[in-house]
Parts: C-alpha cells; sequence; structure tokens
C-alpha cells in the first residue's frame, strides 16, 4: 500500500496519491500533474480515480488535466456554484475501491457548499477509518475560512460546524490529511505540523474546543480574511476545467534591451527584498521569488503579460512554477543581469531604507507631509500597531494607491520589512518617488522599544 503527499511550496498546497493492489487514486492534484503518473508508474500502479474535496480558490486544479492523462475518473460534491463540468458527482455515502483500499464519501459543506472529505479505508481491518482527507474543512491546528458566502455567513459557519461534528465521528485513531498547511491563504491558524489526527486535533485545535454551534458560528463571522482578486479566476476555472501547463514553464532569456522593449504589463522584479531596494530598473515593482503564491494575485490580473527580473536563472524556474500554478503565466521572458547592467552605467533606481531612530524622530516632530503606512493584515494591526501611523492592508494597494498622494512622503511597514518592500514597489512602479522602507519594521520596533 502507498499513501504519499505532495507538497506544493508557496501555496502550502497538500495533495496525495493513494495505491494498493496496483490501482491508485489522487487527491486534490494540482495543475502541473505529471509528478502524480511519474510516481504511481514507478510504484506499478495505475491511477483509476481523481477526487476533488471541493472547488479551489488559491490554484488551479489539476484533475481535468490528470483524467485526460491518465483515462482516470474525477469525482467531485454536489452542490457547486457551477456544473463541475469535467467530473462526475458524489454524495454522502458513496464509496470506491482502490486494491485492499476503501474511500468512503462524506458531505462536509460550509468552507464551499461543495465541499467533500474522504475516509479511508483498509477493508482487512474494516472497523474504523485509517484516516481521513479533510481538504479545507479541517487543518491540523484550525479549520476552515467560511468568508465565500458574504450573504450567507451564519447558514455556512453552520454547515462547517456540523461538518467538523462527523469527521470527528470517524474516531480518534483516523490520520487527518488535509489540503493545505501552514502559510496557506485557506486558514491563519495552522500548526507548523503536517501530520495529526482526529483525536489530536480534538484535544489540542482551538477551534475544536467549541461545544456550543453558536458560539462556534460568532466566532467564525468574526473572522478577518482578505480574498485576493485572482480567487474569482480560480473558481471558474475549477468549474469549467482549466488547460495543461505550458509544456516548457522556464521562461525566454532576455537581453536587457528585449526586456525594456517587449511591452509587458507588468516589470515583476523576484529578486529579495534587500536586493530590489539596493538597485532595481525603473518601472519595476517587487515581488520576491517566495511570496509570490501570496501576492501575484492582487497585482497581477488575467491576461495580462509579464516580464521577470532574477538574480539567476534558477530563480526564473521556481518563479514560474509558482506562476503557472495560479494561471498567471503569461510570461514573455526573463531578465538576470541586473548587477552588470548597473557596472555598465546602466540608471538604476534605489529605495531607501530607515531605521527605528528615523521613524521615533519623524513621529515625534509630527513631520509635516510624511506618513508611516502600515501594511500588515488587520488581525496584526489590532494586536499591535504604532500611534501615529495609518493602515492599509498590502493586496488593498492594488486599487488604493489611487487614494495617495504622489507628492507625498510615505514609508511603508510590516512585520519585517518584507511586504513592506512589495508595497513601495507597487507605488514606485506607479510613479510614487518620495517612498522609502522602515527596516525591521514592526519586529524592530518592538526589539527597541522592550
Amino acid at each position: 500500500m502507498l499513501l504519499e503527499k505532495i507538497k506544493t511550496p508557496g501555496l502550502a498546497h497538500l495533495s496525495y496519491l493513494v495505491g494498493s493492489g496496483g490501482q491508485a487514486a489522487v487527491i486534490d492534484p494540482r495543475r502541473d500533474c505529471a509528478i502524480y503518473v511519474e510516481k504511481a508508474r514507478a510504484q506499478g500502479l495505475e491511477i483509476i480515480h481523481i477526487f476533488e474535496t471541493h472547488r479551489n480558490e488559491d490554484l488551479v486544479s489539476g484533475a481535468p488535466i490528470l483524467a485526460e492523462m491518465t483515462g482516470a475518473s474525477v469525482l467531485h460534491g454536489p452542490n457547486p456554484e457551477q456544473p463541475i463540468v469535467y467530473a462526475q458527482t458524489v454524495r454522502d455515502g458513496d464509496c470506491f475501491t482502490i486494491g485492499q483500499l476503501e474511500i468512503r464519501v462524506l458531505e462536509t459543506p460550509g468552507h464551499t457548499d461543495d465541499h467533500l472529505a474522504y475516509a479511508l479505508f483498509d477493508t482487512a481491518y474494516p472497523d474504523k477509518a485509517v484516516a481521513v482527507f479533510t481538504g479545507d474543512a479541517l487543518f491540523v491546528g484550525d479549520v476552515g475560512r467560511t468568508d465565500f458566502y458574504p450573504d450567507r455567513d451564519e447558514e455556512v459557519a453552520g454547515l462547517l460546524y456540523d461538518s467538523l461534528q462527523k469527521i470527528l465521528a470517524l474516531g480518534d485513531q483516523a490520520i487527518i490529511h488535509p489540503a493545505h498547511g501552514a502559510g496557506s491563504v485557506c486558514g491563519s491558524g495552522m500548526a507548523e505540523r503536517e501530520f495529526s489526527s482526529v483525536g489530536h486535533e480534538r484535544l489540542n485545535n482551538p477551534r475544536l474546543q467549541f461545544t456550543d454551534r453558536d458560539a462556534f458560528i460568532r466566532f467564525k463571522v468574526s473572522e478577518n480574511h482578505y480574498q485576493p482578486p485572482y480567487f474569482r479566476l480560480m473558481e471558474r476555472l475549477n468549474m469549467e476545467g482549466g488547460t495543461a501547463p505550458p509544456s516548457v514553464i522556464r521562461p525566454r532569456s532576455f537581453s536587457l534591451q528585449q526586456l525594456k522593449s517587449c511591452g509587458a504589463d507588468h516589470l515583476i522584479d523576484i529578486r529579495e527584498p534587500m536586493a530590489y531596494a539596493s538597485g532595481h530598473l525603473p518601472g519595476a515593482m517587487s515581488l520576491p521569488v517566495s511570496m509570490i503564491s501570496a501576492f501575484a494575485g492582487w497585482y497581477i490580473h488575467e491576461g495580462e503579460s509579464l516580464a521577470l527580473i532574477a538574480s539567476d536563472e534558477a530563480q526564473l524556474a521556481t518563479a514560474m512554477e509558482h506562476l503557472v500554478r495560479i494561471a498567471l503565466d503569461n510570461v514573455l521572458g526573463g531578465y538576470v543581469g541586473v548587477v552588470p547592467a548597473a557596472a555598465k552605467g546602466e540608471k538604476m533606481q534605489q529605495t531607501p531604507m530607515i531605521d527605528t531612530s528615523e521613524v521615533e524622530a519623524r513621529l515625534k516632530n509630527d513631520t509635516e507631509g510624511w506618513t508611516l503606512l502600515d501594511v500588515r493584515d488587520a488581525d496584526e494591526r489590532d494586536t499591535v500597531a504604532i500611534e501615529g501611523s495609518q493602515h492599509i492592508y498590502v493586496g488593498h494597494l492594488n486599487k488604493c494607491w489611487r487614494e495617495l498622494d504622489k507628492k507625498h512622503h510615505y514609508t511603508l511597514m510590516c512585520a519585517s520589512g518584507a511586504r513592506a518592500t512589495i508595497a513601495a514597489g507597487w507605488l514606485a512602479s506607479q510613479g510614487f518617488e518620495n517612498i522609502d522602507i522602515y527596516l525591521g519594521s514592526m519586529g524592530a520596533w518592538q526589539a527597541a522599544h522592550k
């Protein structure tokens, strides 16, 4: 028997390959799905079923692509917003055999109306479930967000509560296998672990300590979550069926002149924040490669073209993997020559960085024409904030920049300076010139004010 987790970095997406008796199933595959075929064939397994726990919001499902590659059937839950054209509908109690294993369907709405969990049984020991694939209903240390139906917020929160009871009823012995881990935008309190059991979560998961359904509903309704614009694209593609990724993911190599003349909608510097701040090409925004999955969908829209600026070819390749998985992969080319270009006298822009003492001085003197702009999320700011600062979430600057004065002086801050660099880079790409970054940001502020 085989049960293997396939993790997608950046998105913190978790998918699974389950096999027994020469047969296999895949749960929640990603768009670049050749990996599942390769792993199955290496074990002498044929993929016959593809199970989706729900219509994903944060990545393109690879289910229709994998089905075309393997001939496997795709199984999806009832009550989607639109028909899932590439899938068959399964319902509570449906059962599928994979060799000695049995996969039983549980309808678990709440995160989405079409959400399912899949309980895994070993027919040689049939009394209780061995494991359960919980999708985005139950995570390690958290439960799914319920903000996708704002007009039905209390109803869907209640549905999630009921669905969690159904999962808990499988028994403490069942190992849980969620669809996301820590770092995903699909939850806010996930543990760093990616392994747990129903019993451990029953005892330790803060969201499962609610014994009163109404209290759970009130808690979920009060949560703060952000929905980047690209979620709508993911939802549509995951109902219509996304296309296969490009056969060659690595972008075309650009010279500096090709970069300047390519006409891309967005010039994106994917180097580390300090490298960007030290010197970048005019007009380029900052989107570090490790943060593409979390923030690209705020600033890049469907069909818009990109040109990437990287430190090396490996960065370009990784960036393309992240972009392909969220269908923002209209990349015209990539450039890796910033340092040599600077050495040849090419004009560069810099983003100044200031320290805590300078921030303190500006606040104390009530510096005219200057604003300390906090771009953390609302929960972070509610926990601790610098008096005198203003707040706009980094993702909301995609539109809110129009409300800002380009002649004004802004210092961008977050928790460490990374998101502040993204914010500063976006403003710079929109023509803001009088900006700087609070190096260390809230971390540095708290260290200085112990």
